[in-house]
């Protein structure tokens, strides 16, 4: 696993945070909601991709 992973996943956390609270702040709780939706989103995204490496790997040194 790359430290850069961490570090994307971080910047996508305090970008959406930020985001948040502008926009609950001007009274658009909802959009802030879904801004926070699409982060969690990405970032899982972005964890399968690393999962299904990690599966690969798994098979590769067992053999199956």
């Amino acid at each position: 696993m790359d430290v850069d992973l961490i570090f994307k996943i971080a910047a996508i956390g305090i970008i959406v945070a930020v985001l948040n609270q502008l926009l609950i702040r001007s009274g658009r709780e909802e959009q802030g909601m879904l801004i926070t939706l699409a982060g969690l989103v990405v970032v899982l995204s972005m964890i399968v991709v690393q999962i299904s490496d990690l599966f690969d790997t798994v098979k590769a040194v067992f053999g199956l």
